[in-house]
Parts: C-alpha cells; sequence; structure tokens
C-alpha cells in the first residue's frame, strides 16, 4: 500500500511541476499506427551520475555510444517478446527552474515497434535509463497522442503511472501499459473537435474572414463604397467568399498535413496579419471590388498553411492521415459557417442603414490596428498592448455578437419606421 502511496505522489508532483528536473525524469508516448514513439527528458546531472561520469555543459550526447546505451535501457515487450527499439535522435535542452535555477536535459526521441501478431495497446514498458543506477530517481510516463482514443494533447498528456525502485524488493519495476483499444470514430470525431477548436480560437483566421465580408454587400462606386445592393447580391458575394477561403486553405491544409511543404511558422503568422491588414484597407476603399473571392481564396492559402501546423508531426499512416485530413477541415468549415451565420444577418440589416458606412470604417481601423499589433509581435517576439487586450477581448466575443444584434435590429427598425413613430407622436399631441 505505502508503494502505491509513493508512486501517487509522484506523479502528483510530476504533473504538478512538469519542469522540474529533479529528481524524476518524464516520458511521453504516442501510439502510432505500428509503432510507439516516445520522447524522454532527463536532467543531465542524474545522467551523468548513472553514467559515472563528471559533469560537463559541453557534453555531446548525440553520440554511438549514447544511441548504444539508450538502445539497452528502453525496452518494451509482449510477455517475454521484446519488441524493436529505435533511437531516433538524441539532443539537450536548456531549461530555468524556480528551485534550481538554469539547468540541462538531455532529450531522447526514439520508437518502439511490436512484432508481427502483438498488440500495440498492451506491452510491458521496461524503462530504466537511470534508476538502475540512481534508486532515488523516478520516472513520470504519460499518454500524449492516441489517434483511436481521440488524445491529442499539447504539452504531457495523461498520466500512465511512475517507474521508480520498489524498496521492499530492492529494484525498480517496469510500468505495464494496458490502454483502451478505441475506434475510427472516435479518431475521426475527435480531429472533427480539433478543427472546431482551431477556428474557434484562431481570432486572426475569423478576423480576416469577418473583414473580408464587411464591404460585401455594398456596391462599389468608383473609390468608393455605395449603399446596398440588395440580399440576393449580398448572399451570392457572401457566398463566393467563404467558399473561396474553403477552398483555398483547404489545398495548403492537405499539402502540409502530407508533408510535402512546410514553410516556417513565422513567417505564414507574418502574412496571416498582413492579410487582415489588406482586407481592412479593402473595407475602407474599394481596392479589388468584384475580386474579393480571389482574394480570399489567395489568403487562404497562406491561412491553410497554419492550420496543418496541428496535424503535422503526428505520425499518422495514409489512411488514417486522410480521416484526420477530412475530419480537421470539416471541423473547420462547420464552425467557420456557425460563426458567419451568426454575424452576416446583422450585417445585411445593418447595411440597409445610414449608420453602416460609420459601423464598417469602425471595424476596418479597428482591424487595422489589431492587424499592425499582431505583424509588430510576430516579427519581434515580444506581445504588445493590444495583442493583450484582444485576446482578452476575445472572451467575451459571444456578447459582441449579441451588442451587433440589438445595435442593428435598432438602427433597422429607426431608419425604417422612425419617421412614422415621430409622425405619429406629433399627431397624439
Amino acid at each position: 500500500m505505502k508503494g502505491y502511496i509513493l508512486s501517487a505522489l509522484l506523479l502528483l508532483s510530476g504533473i504538478c511541476s512538469f519542469a522540474h528536473p529533479m529528481p524524476s525524469s518524464v516520458v511521453t508516448l504516442s501510439v502510432l499506427e505500428t509503432s510507439i514513439s516516445g520522447e524522454a527528458k532527463m536532467p543531465l546531472l542524474d545522467l551523468e551520475g548513472a553514467l559515472k561520469m563528471e559533469a560537463d555543459n559541453n557534453l555531446n550526447v548525440n553520440t554511438q555510444f549514447f544511441k548504444n546505451y539508450f538502445h539497452q535501457h528502453i525496452k518494451a515487450f509482449s510477455g517475454q517478446t521484446l519488441w524493436a527499439t529505435t533511437i531516433d535522435s538524441i539532443g539537450t535542452e536548456e531549461n530555468v527552474d524556480i528551485n534550481v535555477g538554469n539547468y540541462r536535459e538531455v532529450v531522447v526521441w526514439f520508437k518502439m515497434a511490436p512484432p508481427a501478431g502483438k498488440s500495440l495497446r498492451s506491452f510491458l514498458f521496461d524503462y530504466d535509463v537511470i534508476v538502475h543506477q540512481i534508486i532515488t530517481h523516478s520516472i513520470l510516463v504519460f499518454l500524449k497522442n492516441d489517434w483511436k482514443n481521440g488524445l491529442h494533447a499539447e504539452n504531457s498528456g495523461e498520466p500512465l503511472g511512475v517507474i521508480t525502485t520498489n524498496f521492499k524488493i530492492g529494484k525498480f519495476e517496469p510500468l505495464t501499459v494496458d490502454l483502451e483499444e478505441g475506434s475510427w470514430w472516435k479518431g475521426f470525431k475527435s480531429m472533427l473537435e480539433l478543427g472546431m477548436q482551431h477556428i474557434q480560437e484562431g481570432t486572426d483566421h475569423l478576423l480576416f474572414l469577418i473583414v473580408l465580408l464587411l464591404p460585401a454587400t455594398l456596391v462599389a462606386t468608383g473609390k468608393k463604397w455605395a449603399g446596398y445592393a440588395g440580399t440576393k447580391y449580398s448572399l451570392t458575394r457572401l457566398l463566393k467568399i467563404v467558399t473561396s477561403f474553403t477552398i483555398g486553405h483547404s489545398i495548403t491544409l492537405l499539402i502540409g498535413a502530407l508533408g510535402w511543404c512546410r514553410p516556417p511558422a513565422q513567417p505564414i503568422e507574418v502574412l496571416i496579419a498582413l492579410s487582415i491588414l489588406v482586407s481592412a484597407i479593402h473595407a475602407l476603399r474599394p481596392v479589388f471590388p468584384g475580386k474579393e473571392f480571389f482574394v480570399a481564396g489567395g489568403f487562404g492559402l497562406i491561412h491553410g498553411m497554419a492550420f496543418a501546423a496541428a496535424l503535422s508531426g503526428m505520425g499518422l499512416g495514409a489512411r488514417i492521415l486522410a480521416l484526420s485530413i477530412l475530419g480537421f477541415n470539416l471541423g473547420i468549415e462547420l464552425m467557420q459557417l456557425f460563426i458567419v451565420a451568426l454575424i452576416i444577418p446583422w450585417l445585411i440589416l445593418l447595411s440597409q442603414t445610414k449608420m453602416y458606412r460609420w459601423f464598417r470604417i469602425a471595424g476596418a481601423v479597428t482591424a487595422g490596428i489589431v492587424s499592425i499589433a499582431w505583424i509588430v509581435e510576430r516579427c519581434t517576439g515580444i506581445p504588445n498592448f493590444i495583442t493583450g487586450l484582444i485576446a482578452a477581448a476575445y472572451e467575451y466575443a459571444i456578447w459582441a455578437i449579441v451588442g451587433l444584434a440589438v445595435f442593428s435590429i435598432g438602427c433597422y427598425v429607426w431608419q425604417h419606421y422612425g419617421p412614422v413613430i415621430l409622425s405619429y407622436k406629433k399627431v397624439k399631441e
């Protein structure tokens, strides 16, 4: 019983202080289609202690010696049958902890594949990289990704258990891993939800689309936006813009998820902010009137590269990847259409009033300022007051939509029925 209590305390301490290097290592496992991939992080000082080496901050761990060492101490078994383990790469990371200050961790990326006919989801994880020499050391093991069970964690994931020394028998005990079977439906549904969450939290993606829709209900006359173009014209234009954006980001989502093209994240994020600035300028004065769907499709290509980052690096096989792309993209579209459906009726209503001009200008100027703030932040890596304010205000977005609805209805009623109401009051008086 004491052993279980000790393990629980160690696991809890690892969850609460994940970055703390002493005295634990942290291993995260991900279930792929035919293998288990893993990432092991361990304190460099503890590793050197286990190897009886002198502390050396310039130690090169990416050598054959360390690959052989980790290969000997990272194992998995199905019964008595040994899995095939490969060490993909080894590196080090510099970290800071409030308790110990600066420290270095060794990071090992590995894969474990079961023999033919053996289950991928039930095995004995025999990991003793440090604990075989330092009995006070412990290894916190987490499950980070499991497609068929809908698990896609950004940080450590779900705890599986602790590998630590059993002082009653005087040696460490491997961890028994027994995962749920899961299903294709669970995996597909999780990707659908991930896509919806991605667009829901993607303030920049939504702002681009909304700003591009601001003048979609209007007719351009020369270099100015004129009045309301009619319901049929507005809806047709709105549909073209949304569809073009969908086609654009779907293309690059597919390309990026398949690994055919993976540009650096920072330039893509800057270009996304730039796309909002271009849309804001167009909302003020017609820059590309009648060609909004081409612009939406072009910038959609850029936005799709950012979407693809959510699927890259999962190590998915061809069949699962195809389902993931379909589910993820469908989730994006459902959430995108839901939000557009919440906003468009009020834009159409408000655009039939004199107040829409000032609303459009205010919205375009605000979006332009926000986009510039994002460009500066994404170029420098330093947050600023405006981006922080937008992040905080986004939590109240639903109330902004409610406010838009009330404002639009009020303006429409006043413009169309205000004179009648005033005339009625004068007659009554």
